[in-house]
């Protein structure tokens, strides 16, 4: 979720040339298509494309910026009630010459929703490598970047594709046992002890003030967000909550809870892992619990940073998966001359 909205305001006040009437109606009546506009407009301006492709009779939507070239292409996943333009702003920091591609998650977004579905980890990870094959991106080996869910997903793809990829990037990831106990898991806790029959679950938010939490939760960072926005930020979310209880209720299930725990010493490309030291979703212990399991990763923990790393620091996060690559193709390369 893109917490830049100071850059909305400027955008859809002046670079759109909206009238300062239908400007101020939408910011007062639809909050929420401000929202949109901003996502469209930075798409628009990073030269960014919306696609669609076909897997049999399932759809996969994401973005795309570049073709295939001498470095690796990039796949980003996002994460939990998320979507592709959540890159964005990382996006706008890496070279115009890398290939990007950011997908929406199966249910998210434009990409297929249907009840018969497999929401698991799992089933994300066949999805993904569907998608993967229905754009050819396998031909060479590429990039895998992942956050939070997506960082799951990335995780164990990589264990279990390893021929697809070259190297990985995983971001605050889910599905490890971590040493310490987050703010969030023990939100979780108490929520499971009392006994309540639909609890609230943080992470889908249903009001302005719930999504305020919500934000404090994930961002380090305090951003004054006015309450229109936060009031946009819920009406775009709200007619998805019900998939996204759902899915989060799979992704706590036993079948997905620790399933990168359960795979991450089958990681055997070359791994850069990024963390917030304030994280309060996901704790940061998790990142000596994978640089334990994978030989040779490389560690980044980001000071004054929380859970939303791509928001919180997009051009730190862009800057270290790209020398990360080039270490990568630095060594590739003087392996050659030996």
């Amino acid at each position: 979720m893109d917490l830049d909205v100071l850059n909305m305001f400027l955008i859809a006040g002046g670079t759109l040339l909206i009238p300062i009437l239908a400007f101020l109606t939408s910011f007062f009546l639809w909050p929420a298509a401000l929202i949109k506009i901003y996502y469209w407009y930075w798409r628009r301006v990073l030269g960014i494309q919306v696609k669609l492709v076909n897997y049999g009779n399932y759809r996969f939507c994401y973005t795309c910026r570049g073709r295939p070239g001498p470095k690796p292409s990039i796949l980003m996943l996002h994460g939990f009630s998320a979507h592709k333009d959540m890159w964005l702003a990382v996006t706008k920091f890496l070279p115009k010459n890398v290939h990007v591609i950011c997908v929406d998650l199966p249910g998210h977004e434009g990409t297929t929703r249907s009840p018969l579905d497999d929401y698991s980890i799992s089933g994300q990870v066949k999805r993904i490598h569907q998608f993967v094959e229905s754009i050819n991106l396998n031909k060479r080996p590429f990039h895998l970047v992942g956050t939070s869910m997506g960082g799951c997903v990335a995780g164990v793809y990589a264990a279990q594709n390893p021929e697809d990829i070259c190297s990985l990037t995983l971001i605050c990831p889910a599905g490890l046992q971590y040493p310490t106990e987050s703010k969030f898991v023990k939100q979780l806790q108490g929520l499971a002890e009392s006994g309540e029959e639909n609890p609230r679950i943080p992470l889908v938010p249903s009001t302005a003030e719930e999504m305020g939490q919500m934000l404090k939760l994930c961002s380090h960072v305090r951003f004054k967000i006015p309450q229109q926005v936060l009031q946009g930020l819920v009406d775009v979310r709200i007619p998805h909550n019900e998939f996204y209880r759902t899915l989060f209720l799979d992704l706590v299930a036993e079948k997905s809870r620790h399933i990168l725990h359960e795979n991450m010493n089958k990681i055997t490309a070359p791994t850069q892992i990024i963390w917030g030291r304030q994280d309060q979703v996901l704790d940061v212990s998790g990142a000596e619990v994978l640089s334990g399991a994978i030989p040779g990763c490389q560690v980044e923990i980001l000071e004054n940073c929380g859970h939303s790393v791509v928001m919180e620091r997009p051009r730190k996060t862009a800057k270290l998966i790209m020398d990360f690559l080039s270490s990568m193709q630095t060594t590739e390369n003087n392996k050659k001359h030996d």
